[in-house]
């Protein structure tokens, strides 16, 4: 993992999922570092790999030469976007942190909506690509229409199981408060496509205020996601009701250790 000389609190983290990404997660690097060196703000960019097979690195490590606040994981062992969200978001520093696709279906600029719902108050914001959770939603190249189906039959289940009330969950685009990233996905344990869902529940669990703005969404036909995947989601939305109801997910012990952002003040 690169590192940067010293320890620094920025306001912004964003953490970048990557697993064999090496043609396109270029193109989105670029664009995140662009929108980032434009800010008045602070911010660092985390990559994490998960168990990549191809040469992700190699793209990275070139993109990152002579660049400040560019850091990322390189995990060997491959485990899943889940577990790769998971730990991004432990690792980052930032006030706020947002995780977003490497294939940059959901552009940087998302953030411009999402700061002044922070700044008023809230813990998490998520971007939507269905306008029934926000008006202006919007997909510029429509999912193929198996997709659509099995995304809109199975956000039913997932809504009456684990998260009422959000029609789309699995949006890319994500950003938590520093406390309340720590907090969820520090007993989080889904390590599959599940884990926005057992984000959006855990947010909720712990009484946190979720925001939503609507996504102008670029559909990537090269996704890593499957049709057998989204069954999988709808198992682990049912694991998710269950771990609720049993109180598996414990509220984690708020030492300064566990939950260094205590410390930062509110945005």
């Amino acid at each position: 993992m690169e590192e940067p000389n010293e320890m620094t609190t920025p306001y912004l983290s964003v953490i970048i999922p990557a697993y064999n990404e090496e043609t396109r997660i270029g193109k989105t690097l670029d664009a995140v570092y662009a929108y980032l060196s434009a800010q008045p703000f602070t911010w660092e960019l985390l990559i994490v790999l998960d168990g990549v097979t191809d040469n992700t690195l190699g793209v990275i490590e070139e993109f990152a030469a002579g660049k400040d606040g560019v850091r990322w994981i390189d995990r060997q062992e491959n485990m899943g976007k889940g577990y790769t969200v998971r730990q991004g978001m432990l690792a980052a520093r930032g006030q706020i942190r947002l995780f977003t696709d490497a294939d940059n279906s959901t552009d940087m600029s998302h953030f411009d909506k999402m700061k002044p719902l922070f700044d008023q108050g809230a813990d998490v914001v998520i971007a939507s690509r269905d306008h029934k959770d926000a008006p202006d939603a919007e997909q510029a190249t429509p999912q193929p229409l198996i997709k659509r189906l099995l995304g809109n039959a199975g956000n039913l289940v997932v809504q009456a199981v684990a998260v009422p009330g959000i029609w789309d969950t699995q949006c890319g685009f994500k950003a938590f408060r520093a406390l309340a990233a720590e907090e969820i996905f520090s007993v989080a344990r889904i390590n599959g496509w599940g884990f926005d869902m057992e984000a959006l529940a855990l947010a909720r669990h712990f009484g946190y205020q979720v925001e939503i703005i609507g996504a102008y969404w670029v559909d990537e036909p090269n996704t890593h996601v499957e049709t057998l995947d989204y069954f999988r989601s709808l198992g682990e939305a049912f694991k998710v009701r269950w771990n609720l109801l049993t109180r598996v997910y414990e509220r984690p012990s708020t030492s300064p250790e566990t939950h260094p952002s205590e410390a930062q003040p509110k945005i």
